[in-house]
């Protein structure tokens, strides 16, 4: 680095510090202790290692849980890109302080967060053939029963992404989505919508028709702060940031179809994958296991009964009408 680069680089250094009423000088002072960054340190591994804790002596099981945590580290990449897209780029924390540098988004920013999305989903379900082929049946049919009544279901950061892609009024279960032809953005109407989630269907059990154990226990930590991302997202969801974009760049193709994409991603690849994959498991002769939550898989995974499409707007009648058919009818198929 040349002396006149340097230079520069300290007065902004000077000028950081200043701004925060603190020294400069001492934090150079601090620099030069430092230490220095090795991989294992920054990326905490021996730490992560340590977060598989297996309720069974079953070796499979290890399988089992790592997955599901990568899928829960992909969709946390997932909900850092529903953010950036919300706030336009811009870095807003927890706090709510603004850290960002962005007023308005860039044309391309949304297809690109769009983009990286449907990559995140395109590896997990893709890599679904680890859980699909990597466990021996009768070791899963074993420790599962160790298991409950946790479920997949209970997945809160997967709900956070429905809830950040589409109008509340698109969640709602099929049978009762005639009731809420418009969305709302008040808590009123938000809370009302809720009550008839689509997936409360899907953790019932298969006899009583009551909720399970595994739905109350979600209710319980996590309702209240879905409802309050649903209020805070109403506006800034995906269709939301899509509508409000300039008419030329909400006509381009590319954008549509990573749109396109993503509604079949979440909607359509990733459950089914799921269901797939539970049939390999859960199906005897036909004759449906209950999972561990008892939940009602065999209904509530399955696109082409729930019918769950975050921007409808962009299908025709006939793509929604079949809407998943074509995946299931060749799932059976080739079972």
């Amino acid at each position: 680095m040349n002396n006149e680069l340097l230079q520069e680089q300290l007065g902004k250094l000077q000028d950081k510090y200043e701004a925060m009423g603190q020294d400069m000088n001492a934090y150079l002072d601090g620099l030069l202790l430092s230490n220095y960054l090795p991989y294992w340190e920054y990326t905490s591994v021996d730490t992560l290692m340590t977060l598989q804790k297996p309720r069974t002596d079953f070796p499979d099981e290890l399988v089992f849980i790592i997955y599901h945590q990568i899928t829960e580290l992909y969709f946390r990449l997932a909900l850092h890109e529903y953010e950036q897209i919300a706030y336009n780029g811009r870095n807003v924390l927890p706090n709510g302080e603004d850290k960002g540098w962005r007023e308005t988004m860039e044309p391309g920013f949304f297809k690109e967060r769009i983009r990286r999305i449907n990559a995140y989903f395109n590896a997990l379900t893709t890599s679904y053939g680890v859980m699909e082929y990597g466990m021996e049946k009768e070791q899963f049919l074993r420790f599962r029963m160790a298991l409950l009544p946790a479920s997949g279901f209970q997945s809160a950061q997967y709900r956070k992404i429905e809830i950040c892609s589409t109008a509340m009024n698109n969640l709602v279960h099929v049978n009762h989505r005639h009731k809420f032809t418009q969305t709302a953005s008040d808590e009123k109407g938000i809370r009302e919508m809720f009550d008839y989630i689509y997936w409360k269907a899907g953790a019932t059990e298969l006899e009583s028709g009551k909720k399970t154990l595994t739905l109350k226990q979600f209710e319980e930590k996590y309702s209240e702060d879905l409802i309050c991302l649903a209020v805070k997202y109403a506006d800034r969801n995906l269709w939301a940031k899509y509508s409000a974009l300039p008419e030329a760049e909400k006509k381009d193709e590319g954008l549509i179809e990573e749109m396109k994409k993503l509604d079949l991603n979440v909607n359509v690849n990733w459950p089914l994958q799921h269901y797939k994959t539970a049939a390999r498991y859960l199906l005897r002769d036909d004759e449906g296991v209950a999972a561990t939550g008892g939940t009602n898989w065999q209904k509530y995974l399955p696109p082409r009964f729930m019918k769950r499409i975050f921007f409808p707007e962009l299908w025709t009648v006939e793509e929604k009408d079949n809407w998943g058919k074509g995946w299931v009818e060749d799932l059976v198929k080739n079972k």
